[in-house]
This record gives structure tokens, sequence and C-alpha cells, in this order.
């Protein structure tokens, strides 16, 4: 997939700091000898189960890492919310129980004021665009909120779909239906008329089987990535009001500090790069989630034009009170949704 000039030189922009100057002298210095002994030890905390292909490729980074750094880099990899728990990641980066942890921003409701827009129903055409976006915003923005620990990388979903127990081929189908949601996700389920049910996602397919909840906002891939196919019977097509979600790839700032420039470089490089990967994998994620479903007989349902234009019309007022809070909080949130518009524009009309 091509990438707008403008998207292209931000994602450059993010991790140039670093990245200017020397890199093959550099590379080799980091490498030094391959036996060598880590001189750095780090945890990781992945929430993904550890045979999600997002768990999968976050280890393939720590392996990355390790080799370019010639061994003077050790990352032991906890996937499966071992170490922290999903909505207690972000808390356990900063508190130093992993130095590295991988979760959702949604998960801490309120802590990410600005960033929340990641998550906004902005019609999010796909995983890799709504990765490389995340990712450039985020650094361009660098806002207060995620002071502490130092963002290698952010990735995010494809479009949000409703997966159900019970048919919903309209607005009244999913009146008083509850509907799992985190962050920004149950603000829309609650503006679509449904009642909203927060939890993280490895809580979720026990809630669908026990029908603690009778659906779930998400992306198809989680439909077979976390096995929710198994226990849902019905698909909306609600790509109209396409939200995403946004993950971080964070470190402990003193973790990070405490490297060397040249191990700094090695880590940076290797992020930069597996913004991509991530993205692929969400969007090859996508599609498998797709053919796991269809072979599950799943019944698909498609929003006529009226109703998709009912759904639209509800959603609105999300995106102004997310302005208006921003707003009050003196942080430029209409700035920051103006680029997101602009970039997923800008990367619709680079697509084939």
């Amino acid at each position: 997939m091509k990438t707008s000039w403008r998207l292209g030189w931000m994602l450059a922009a993010a991790f140039g700091l670093v990245l200017l100057g020397g890199c093959g002298r550099k590379e080799q210095s980091a490498a030094g000898d391959a036996a060598a002994k880590p001189e750095f030890k780090f945890s990781y905390s992945i929430f993904f189960p550890p045979l999600h292909i997002q768990a999968k490729t976050g280890m393939d980074w720590a392996a990355e890492v390790e080799q370019r750094s010639g061994g003077r880099i050790k990352i032991t990899v906890h996937p499966g919310a071992t170490l922290t728990k999903a909505d207690q990641c972000w808390q356990g980066v900063l508190n130093g129980i992993s130095d590295i942890g991988m979760s959702c921003f949604a998960y801490t409701p309120g802590r990410f004021p600005l960033l929340e827009a990641l998550d906004l129903p902005l019609g999010w055409p796909d995983g890799l665009t709504a990765t490389r976006v995340a990712t450039a915003l985020a650094a361009k923005y660098s806002p207060a909120e995620i002071q502490g620990a130092k963002i290698l990388y952010v990735h995010a979903h494809g479009p949000g779909i409703l997966a159900t127990k019970k048919p919903v081929r309209s607005l009244d189908d999913l009146r008083n239906l509850k509907i799992r949601g985190t962050g920004l996700s149950a603000g829309i389920v609650t503006a679509l008329g449904g009642t909203a049910v927060g939890m993280p996602q490895p809580e979720t397919y026990d809630a669908l089987q026990k029908g603690v909840v009778d659906g779930t906002f998400c992306p198809i891939e989680t439909l077979k990535g976390w096995k929710q196919g198994e226990v849902i019977q019905y698909i909306t097509d609600t790509k109209t009001i396409g939200y995403s979600t946004a993950m971080f790839v964070a470190i402990n700032q003193a973790a990070w500090d405490a490297l060397p420039a040249d191990l700094q470089q090695v880590v940076a490089e290797v992020s930069a790069e597996y913004v991509d990967k991530h993205g692929v994998a969400w969007n090859q994620a996508d599609a498998e989630g797709l053919t796991f479903v269809q072979e599950l007989g799943r019944e698909f349902i498609s929003l006529s034009p009226e109703e998709e234009a009912r759904w639209q019309q509800q959603v609105a007022p999300i995106l102004d009170r997310y302005l208006a809070q921003a707003a009050e909080k003196g942080l430029p949130g209409a700035d920051f949704l103006r680029d997101a518009q602009a970039l997923i524009a800008e990367a619709r009309a680079a697509r084939p």
C-alpha cells in the first residue's frame, strides 16, 4: 500500500531525531560481538495471547532488537497478560513492573485525553493506515499524558464491526443490547442506543459465552484471534462509522535513558520498521478473521444506505464531545482531529 507523501514524511520525522547521522558506524558498534553477554535485561508485557499475530509480531520485534544489539539487550516477553493485566499495562510500565508494555490506550479511560482521537469513529479504512497515522500523530504531538514512558511506536486495528448473538439490522435491533466496548467504542455503543459494558478483550469470550454481553464492537480479526467467532452468530458491517483502537508499545523512561545512544538507535530503527509490520499484520489478521467466521457459517448483515446515514448521525456528537473536552483541558484536539481526518483522506486517495 502506498503512503501519502505527508504521512511518509511524518513517520520519518517520528524516528528521525534518533536515526540521523552515522548509521553504519553506530550499527556496527551496537552489534559488536554476537556472543556478547546482555548488558540490559528487559521484561516485555503483551496483553495479546501468545498465538495472536500481534503477540507474535511483538516477539519478533524483541528478537530483532536482541539480534541487532549483538546480544547486549535481552528481552523476556510475557504474552497473554501474564505479567500485567491489559488495563494495568501502562501503569505497570511507569512503575517498572514491566520494562516494556503493549496494550490499548483505551483500557485506561480518561488517561489519554488527546490520543483518544485515534479511537474515534472516523471511518478508518484498514489497520495499516490506522497504524501509520497513530504512530505519526503520537510522535508529532507527544502530549504530556504519555510522559513517564517513551512511546516506541503505536499500532491500531482495522475498522470495527459489530458481532452479536442476535441479528442487528437497524438501530432498533441494537437498542438495549449489552455490547462490549472500551473507551470511545463504549461511547459509540451508548450513542447508538445500546448498553455499553466495558471489559478488556481477554474477558470477552467468556462474557459472550455466558450471556453477560450480547455482542461486541471489534475488528473482525478478533473473531479468530480471540476465538470470539465461536460464541457469536451475526456480523453487522459498521465500517461506515469505522473506529479503531490504538495500542502503545512503550518502554519505561528510566530504562530507556539507561541505554547508551547506540543501543537507543538500534531500538528506534527496529521500531520504525515494525510500524508497517504491525499494520500489515492487522490487515492479514482481518482477512483471516473474515475467512474464519465464513467457515463457521456466521451470517453477515449489510446496513441499507438509509440505515448507514442514521448510524453516522448518531455518532456525530462523539466527535463534538471530544473537541469540547479537549478544549476544556487546553489540548489541541481540533488540530489533532483535523490532522487525523486529513491523513485518512490522503491514505484513501493514495490507494490503487
